[in-house]
């Protein structure tokens, strides 16, 4: 089974310009958890996911780091409220807090190597392209219903009594 045998097509996206609004308005809209994040020749460039916003939004702690032993630097955390936070975030330019490396899969791939790809660097989707441009997102749960679909539909047509255990 192929990518493009599976894959969600038209993929929800952004573009590089956009702001944080745009996400959060499509994560709402369409009760989803990440985005790839295009240039106007819709080549995948980033991706932002409900993880890097919270990141960003959430407690940020002190830091203090030991440079030597004449001298060390302190990083302050939040000087904002979390409300504050979260109004900022909404102007910022999605590339500010997006993942530029971007794991993706050609539209021909294997979903074998799919499933490899997201449970070995756990991530939940990966964006599908094509002549390097965005075609499609798959994520975990498109995997498993198209990897099992299958087996459970054939395992309810054969009799209990022939099927084997492990």
């Amino acid at each position: 089974m192929k990518a493009h045998e599976i894959m969600v097509n038209p993929a929800y996206k952004v573009k590089e310009t956009d702001t944080v609004r745009a996400v959060i308005e499509k994560f709402i809209k369409y009760r989803i958890s990440g985005l790839p994040i295009v240039n106007e020749r819709n080549e995948i460039v980033a991706y932002i996911s409900d993880g890097d916003i919270l990141r960003y939004v959430g407690r940020q702690e002190d830091q203090v780091v030991v440079g030597s032993l004449f001298f060390s630097l302190v990083f302050k955390g939040d000087q904002d409220e979390y409300e504050d936070r979260i109004r900022k975030v909404l102007g910022l330019n999605v590339m500010l807090i997006a993942k530029k490396k971007v794991y993706k899969v050609s539209w021909d791939a294997e979903v074998e190597d799919i499933a490899s790809l997201l449970g070995k660097r756990q991530i939940k989707k990966v964006p599908v392209e094509k002549n390097g441009v965005l075609v499609g997102i798959i994520s975990r749960g498109d995997v498993i219903r198209h990897s099992f679909q299958s087996t459970l539909a054939e395992e309810e047509q054969t009799p209990a009594a022939n099927r084997q255990l492990p």
